[in-house]
């Protein structure tokens, strides 16, 4: 699943490409991709309609359609393709589910293999995104709002850094990342971490993603960006995926393992496991 340096990356991309430019048409190929509006009045609704800016809130796509917002989420397969004409491969692919023609003749074509992915009009972006948590790259993430949303939970640390409604945007490959680089165990309870733990984590968070929008997101299987491009970061990954490979910081071999149903990679010498601790008290919510 694309997570927030990917939709981020999609989003400047999309954002440099789309405002200033008017929905032509609309072909919706599979009526499920819309979450808000049957195919034909999702047609007449954004026909016409002229594209502002382009933003991410978590892991949506947020475009601006004055009065609406066209909101997207890929999900586990999907993608967002940019073109400046019609491509005759995509035209009628059978993994487009949803086209845009623009008045310059350019498309907008939404890709998605296992057809989770699903789009919203709406007036009001916090109809769909209300329910999400901080945004880690934000302003209003300081170390000190991290360590309260930590501490005053009693949950194991991966599932919750996983949780949409505490922290938007985060997914398996870079909760596994932030967490080898602060030297936190995911299982480690978050009530336990220490502060000197938190400012450390804070800063991980925030360098790995940052990083990673800066090379164009990770691709390991499906994910490529707006121009069918492949990112970059997955050639800067330090556990992720490298299961009984070397530890890059001690040369320990990287181990594998099963946290909140996700595939979880962490060094068992830098990543040494939490004493045993109680259940947690809440239940955990990855979301979407």
């Amino acid at each position: 699943m694309p997570e927030l340096p990917e939709v981020e990356y999609i989003a400047r991309s999309l954002d440099a490409r789309l405002p200033g430019h008017t929905v032509r048409d609309a072909t919706v190929r599979w009526e499920r991709t819309l979450a808000t509006h049957d195919p034909d009045s999702f047609r007449t609704t954004i026909t016409g309609l002229t594209f502002r800016s382009v933003g991410r809130r978590g892991k949506f796509l947020l475009l601006e359609l004055p009065p609406y917002w066209l909101i997207i989420h890929l999900r586990m397969t999907g993608r967002v393709y940019y073109c400046p004409a019609p491509q005759p491969d995509w035209e009628e692919h059978r993994h487009v589910h949803l086209l845009l023609e623009l008045d310059d003749d350019a498309r907008l074509y939404l890709h998605d293999i296992r057809k989770f992915g699903r789009a919203y009009l709406t007036y009001d972006p916090q109809d769909v995104v209300g329910g999400l948590g901080v945004e880690p790259l934000s302003p209003e993430l300081t170390p000190e709002r991290l360590a309260d949303l930590l501490q005053s939970r009693r949950r194991q640390i991966k599932p919750l850094l996983l949780d949409q409604r505490v922290l938007a945007g985060l997914g398996n490959i870079y909760v596994d990342e932030a967490l080898w680089a602060a030297a936190i165990h995911p299982l480690t309870r978050s009530d336990t971490l220490t502060d000197e733990q938190i400012v450390t984590l804070h800063g991980s968070l925030r360098g790995i993603l940052k990083a990673a929008i800066a090379h164009g997101g990770t691709t390991l299987r499906d994910y490529r960006g707006p121009c069918d491009e492949s990112g970059q970061h997955q050639f800067a990954l330090a556990v992720y995926g490298r299961a009984q490979a070397p530890c890059l910081r001690c040369g320990t071999l990287i181990e594998r393992t099963v946290v909140a149903q996700r595939g979880t990679h962490y060094c068992p010498a830098c990543q040494p496991p939490p004493p045993a601790q109680e259940e947690t008290t809440d239940e955990p919510h990855t979301g979407p």
